[in-house]
C-alpha cells in the first residue's frame, strides 16, 4: 500500500471522525483524517467544551454573588471580566485541541492538513481550504500530510455543520452573531436578543444573563426547548424568568435594524401584533445546517435531503464506498450521537459481528444552562401519540434533601413508562446537574430495563440520583419521600 493509499479516509476531525478514525486504527486498518481548520472540530473548538468553561465562570459567579445563601460573606459584589473568562475558555479549548493531536500519533493515525473534494468513490483531492479559518489559533500538527490525491477503500464524511442563518438576518459578525462570536465577545455586552430558545440560544441566555446582561429570548414555537417535555419546558422557563430573562414565545424576529454599535428587532407575535426589542447585539441561534457543499457529493449522486447526507443505519450512503456521520449526516445534531455512529459505521465497515444500527430513540439531550435540562426517549405527549397507555411518576427537588443542602431545590425528575409492559419509555429532568444524572436512565433503556427493576436498585443516599428511583415509584404510586 502506496504512502497515499489507506483503508479508510475519514473527512473531519470533529467528535465523530476523530473517534471513527481511532476505532479503524485500533481495527488494524490503514486510516488518515482530513482537516482543513482544526482537529476535534466545532465541538471541541467551539462548541460543547468551550461553552460549558463559560457556563461554568457564570455558575461560580452565581454562587459567590449568592454567598449569603450558605452563611458566607463575600465584601462587595462579584464582577467578570469578560476578557479573562474567554480567555480561560479559548485555553480549555486549545489544551484539548493538543490532545486530538496526541490521539492522532499514538494511534499512528495520518493526518492530512486542506480541505478535501471526493474526485470518484474511492478518491479524494486535497487542496488549500477554499475559505479561512474562524480564528487562525491551531497551525497544523508536525508531521501531518498536506495537498495531493488520495485513495481508500472506504471514506467517511464527517465535514459536521454550521449555524443556519435566516435571510433578511444573516449574521454579519458585529450586530447580529452567531455561536462563534457570542463566545468570544470584547466587551460585554449591556444588553441582547437571542433568536430561537434550543440549547445553543438558552445557553447563552444564560451565561450573558449569569454575566449581567439583559436578555430577551424570541422563540417561534409555544414553549422554550421546543424538543423537550412540555412540563420540564415550563419549570425550566419559570426558572429562567426569575433570573430576569424574558421570554417572548410564539413569536418571530420578522426584521432587523442595525445601528452603529446596536440592533432593533421588530418582533410579531402569534396575535398578529409587533413589537420592537432594542439591544446591543442580537445572537441568531436558529439551528445548525450539514456541510454538504464543495465536497463533491452532487457531482458523485450522493443523496441528500434537506441539507443533509442520506445514509441508512451503519452510515452508508446510495454510493459505494461513500459514508458519513455525525452532524452531517442528518439530527439529532450531538456530538455524542456523532461519535456513536462513527463507530457503528466504521465496525460495520471491518466486519465485526452484532453490530447493530444506532437507536436514535435512545440518544439524550442535554442542555447546560441554569438550570439544566436533560432528557431521552419518548414524552409523555409523543407516547400517548403512538397509542401507548403510560404510567407517570414525578418527583421534585424541593423534597430531597441533597438538593437542598445544595441550595438547589428547584427542579423535577418525570419518567414514563408503559402501563402493560413496565418498559421506561423516557425520562426528562430540569435541575443542577441532571445532565450528570441522565446516563442512568439511559443505561436503563439500553438494557431494556423495567420498572420493577428500577425499584430494587439501591441509590446512594444522600444523593440527588435517589430522585430517579423515587420518580419510578411515584409512576406506580410506591414514592415514599413525599
Amino acid at each position: 500500500m502506496s504512502a497515499t493509499s489507506y483503508d479508510v479516509i475519514i473527512i473531519g476531525s470533529g467528535p465523530g471522525g476523530y473517534v471513527t478514525a481511532i476505532r479503524a486504527a485500533q481495527l488494524g486498518m490503514k486510516t488518515a483524517i482530513v482537516e482543513r481548520e482544526h482537529l476535534g472540530g466545532i465541538c471541541l473548538n467551539w462548541g460543547c467544551i468551550p461553552t460549558k468553561a463559560l457556563l461554568r465562570s457564570a455558575e461560580i459567579l452565581d454562587h459567590a454573588n449568592h454567598a449569603k445563601d450558605y452563611g458566607l460573606t463575600l465584601e462587595g459584589k462579584m464582577t467578570a471580566d469578560v476578557k479573562d473568562v474567554v480567555k480561560r475558555s479559548r485555553g480549555v479549548s486549545a489544551r484539548l485541541n493538543g490532545g486530538i493531536g496526541f490521539l492522532m500519533k499514538k494511534n499512528k493515525i495520518d493526518v492530512i492538513w486542506g480541505e478535501a473534494k471526493l474526485t470518484k468513490p474511492g478518491e479524494i483531492v486535497v487542496g488549500k481550504p477554499s475559505k479561512p479559518a474562524v480564528e487562525p489559533q491551531h497551525p497544523a500538527p508536525k508531521g501531518t500530510k498536506g495537498e495531493g490525491t488520495y485513495t481508500a477503500k472506504h471514506i467517511i464524511v464527517a465535514t459536521g455543520a454550521r449555524p443556519r442563518a435566516l435571510p433578511g438576518i444573516e449574521p454579519d459578525g458585529k450586530l447580529i452573531w452567531t455561536y462563534f462570536e457570542a463566545m468570544k465577545p470584547d466587551t460585554l455586552p449591556k444588553s441582547i436578543v437571542v433568536m430561537g430558545s434550543g440549547a445553543i440560544g438558552i445557553e447563552f441566555a444564560s451565561f450573558y444573563r449569569s454575566m449581567g446582561t439583559e436578555v430577551t429570548v424570541v422563540e417561534v414555537m409555544s414553549q422554550v426547548m421546543p424538543v423537550e417535555d412540555p412540563e420540564i419546558s415550563a419549570i425550566a422557563r419559570k426558572a429562567l424568568e426569575k433570573r430576569g430573562i424574558k421570554i417572548l414565545t410564539e413569536a418571530k424576529v420578522a426584521k432587523v435594524d442595525k445601528a452603529a454599535n446596536s440592533i432593533t428587532a421588530h418582533v410579531e407575535t402569534k396575535d398578529g401584533k409587533t413589537q420592537t426589542i432594542s439591544a446591543d447585539r442580537l445572537i441568531s441561534a436558529v439551528g445548525v445546517q450539514g456541510n454538504i457543499e464543495g465536497l463533491g457529493l452532487e457531482e458523485l449522486g450522493v443523496k441528500t435531503d434537506r441539507g443533509c447526507v442520506v445514509i441508512d443505519g451503519y452510515g452508508k450512503t446510495n454510493v459505494p464506498g461513500v459514508y458519513a456521520i455525525g452532524d452531517v449526516a442528518g439530527p439529532p445534531m450531538l456530538a455524542h450521537k456523532a461519535e456513536h455512529e462513527g463507530v457503528v459505521c466504521i465496525e460495520k465497515i471491518a466486519g465485526l459481528p452484532n453490530v447493530h444500527a444506532m437507536d436514535k430513540g435512545k440518544i439524550p439531550g442535554c442542555t447546560y444552562c441554569n438550570p439544566q435540562v436533560a432528557s431521552v426517549g419518548l414524552t409523555e405527549a409523543k407516547a400517548k401519540e403512538q397509542g401507548r397507555e403510560v404510567r407517570v411518576g414525578r418527583y421534585s427537588f424541593n423534597a430531597n434533601g441533597k438538593a437542598i443542602a445544595l441550595g438547589e431545590d428547584n427542579g423535577m425528575i418525570k419518567t414514563i413508562f408503559d402501563k402493560k409492559t413496565g418498559e421506561l419509555l423516557g425520562a426528562h429532568m430540569v435541575g443542577t446537574e441532571v445532565t450528570e444524572l441522565i446516563q442512568g436512565f439511559v443505561v436503563a433503556m439500553n438494557l431494556e430495563t423495567t420498572e420493577e427493576e428500577l425499584m430494587h436498585t439501591i441509590f446512594p443516599h444522600p444523593t440527588l440520583s435517589e430522585m430517579m428511583k423515587e420518580s419510578v415509584l411515584d409512576a406506580y404510586g410506591r414514592v415514599l419521600n413525599a
